[in-house]
């Protein structure tokens, strides 16, 4: 996070510290997120039932674990698994 002023005060300067790094791991676990739901994806395109599973249960626990952190809201994530969970129920089409 660039500041284009820089900051006098400590209290301020502290808080772009802890922002900045906020940042980052926020970054570090959507980037997840998002290639937990690819997992999931690729596995519904693939016959096997016992991939789908194990790809949807990592992916479920990582949004749940993302929702209580904070780093994306609890709908959001409840929405997400519901939507990979239902694409991971479907029949594997052929």
């Amino acid at each position: 996070m660039a500041t284009t002023r820089k900051k006098k005060n400590l209290s301020a300067i502290k808080r772009v510290r802890q922002a900045e790094k906020r940042h980052e791991k926020n970054v570090a676990v959507k980037s997840a997120l998002k290639t937990a739901s690819k997992k999931v994806s690729k596995a519904v395109a693939g016959a096997d039932p016992e991939v789908k599973a194990t790809a949807l249960k990592g992916a479920v626990s990582a949004y749940a674990k993302a929702a209580s952190k904070g780093v994306i809201h609890k709908n959001t994530a409840s929405r997400k698994i519901s939507r990979l969970a239902r694409a991971a129920s479907k029949p594997a089409s052929v």
